[in-house]
């Protein structure tokens, strides 16, 4: 491993041992100490993990080469969660190491499958852990896609940030501010939850949970924390924080009239979510029953995946739908995003019209986007789906052989690639995934960490290595 990619890591190491310290003064404020040597010990590991590997030698803020980064990101995901699984295996649940890794992995990736069946009996301290490993996961992918962002879109590369030169000046300038950022978002969607008269400890989950699009719930109230309408509105909007780019409030406030290329992602899929909860409003509200369904929108838009219990079973493909495409190319949510579907498919209308129309030149620009696609970005939005169907397929087959039900086995691939938690809307509320048999968690595993860094990464990866040898 490179000096680069031990920094990265230990960085990391660091800021979970911060919310291992944070545990352990939750413990002591809250008398909680079943599992406080458990904090104790993950805070000594990670410190000081996280110490020797930033110290260990001096290191110039150089170009990364690409290979050296998707490593960097991809042992990332398979390090961190072993020190976050500490708290899980040490407690007093009995989950062995498997599902102790199982848990945290999912928490890391902000997936949301969890080998806990029932929430109320776990530890305080523990729920608290599995949010802020969501959290933590949300900053990890978050950076990730600033150092792998070359892979997927030249354009989105350009006018974000010119983070991935890595030369001195830049590094901590861009880091500090997605860092604000991130956690100004967490305290917004923590004050919005309060305003509601949440308690702090279910608002505080919540917050750090939304704005990592983690689906891990604090508790089985879900249904009775939010029943009244103005709760619904409220969890509505916070969920669409993480479904906009983490940039988007940051440039409406300091928006120059010049700078509408750095707004017009956020502009598009706003028009795109206003279409969908007009089309569900107007077509798909059963039963008067809207605000239920506008919050299984937001959840399935934004990869969160929770929902309420009362959700019509029908649309369970609809929203499945609305998973895949996903939101932001910047934020939380993993999918295909809106912003590469909407451009494929006004680059192959274009086509059908050059050919019927060959007189016509049309153009792949994106409304209020000055910046027209290049065909190199439209044949990586094309890879990026066929690469999705592989990924589909191949976990769905694992699955299937795993003794689980093509359509379980179907659905559940879909939310593994995409992060998004199993809930009630996609009908796969029961599954108890502490009986699953081995070959079907390491499968669940390995495809919600391809689900954070795209099968891409990894053939990337692997041909290299081929090459080299």
């Amino acid at each position: 491993m490179s000096i680069f990619s031990l920094k990265y890591l230990g960085v990391f190491s660091l800021i979970i041992s911060f919310f291992s310290i944070f545990n352990i003064i939750y413990s002591y404020y809250f008398n909680i100490l079943d599992n406080l040597t458990n904090y104790i010990i993950t805070f000594v590991l990670s410190f000081f993990l996280g110490n020797v590997l930033i110290i260990t030698k001096k290191y110039k803020f150089l170009k990364v080469n690409l290979y050296e980064r998707i490593l960097t990101v991809f042992i990332g995901y398979i390090f961190l969660p072993l020190i976050i699984s500490i708290p899980y295996f040490l407690s007093s649940e009995n989950l062995g190491f498997f599902n102790s890794y199982f848990e945290s992995v999912s928490g890391f990736t902000s997936t949301g499958f969890t080998v806990f069946n029932n929430i109320n009996q776990i530890d305080q301290t523990l729920i608290l852990w599995r949010s802020s490993s969501q959290w933590i996961g949300g900053l990890y992918f978050l950076f990730s896609i600033l150092l792998l962002i070359d892979i997927f879109d030249e354009n989105l590369k350009k006018s974000l940030t010119n983070y991935i030169s890595l030369n001195n000046s830049e590094i901590f300038k861009q880091i500090f501010k997605i860092l604000v950022i991130y956690i100004f978002l967490t305290f917004f969607i923590f004050v919005l939850l309060k305003l509601i008269n949440l308690r702090s400890y279910d608002a505080l989950n919540y917050s750090l949970t939304i704005i990592s699009s983690g689906g891990f719930l604090p508790n089985n109230n879900f249904d009775l924390i939010f029943s009244d309408d103005l709760s619904k509105i409220v969890l509505s909007v916070s969920m669409l924080l993480s479904f906009f780019s983490l940039f988007f409030i940051y440039n409406l406030i300091f928006f120059k009239k010049k700078n509408i290329n750095y707004l017009s992602e956020d502009i598009n899929i706003l028009i795109y979510l206003i279409l969908i909860i007009i089309i569900f409003f107007i077509f798909l509200n059963y039963d008067n029953n809207f605000l239920n369904i506008l919050v299984s929108i937001c959840s399935s838009v934004s990869n969160i995946g929770i929902s309420f219990n009362q959700i019509p079973n029908n649309l369970a493909f609809v929203f499945l739908i609305l998973v895949i495409l996903g939101g932001s190319f910047f934020s939380t949510s993993s999918g295909l995003r809106v912003i590469k579907v909407i451009t494929l498919i006004k680059f192959s209308i274009n086509n059908i019209l050059s050919h019927s129309k060959p007189n016509q030149i049309y153009s792949n620009k994106l409304s209020l986007n000055k910046i027209s696609a290049k065909n190199t970005d439209i044949n990586k939005y094309f890879l990026a789906i066929i690469i999705f169907l592989i990924s589909l397929f191949i976990i769905t087959f694992l699955l299937t052989i795993s003794n689980i039900e093509f359509e379980t086995s179907f659905k559940l691939g879909i939310l593994t690639i995409m992060n998004t938690v199993n809930s009630e809307m996609y009908n796969l509320h029961g599954l108890n995934f502490y009986n699953f048999n081995l070959l079907s968690k390491i499968s669940l595993v390995i495809f919600m960490i391809i689900g954070r860094i795209e099968l891409l990464s990894v053939i990337i990866l692997i041909k290299k290595f081929l090459f080299k040898s």
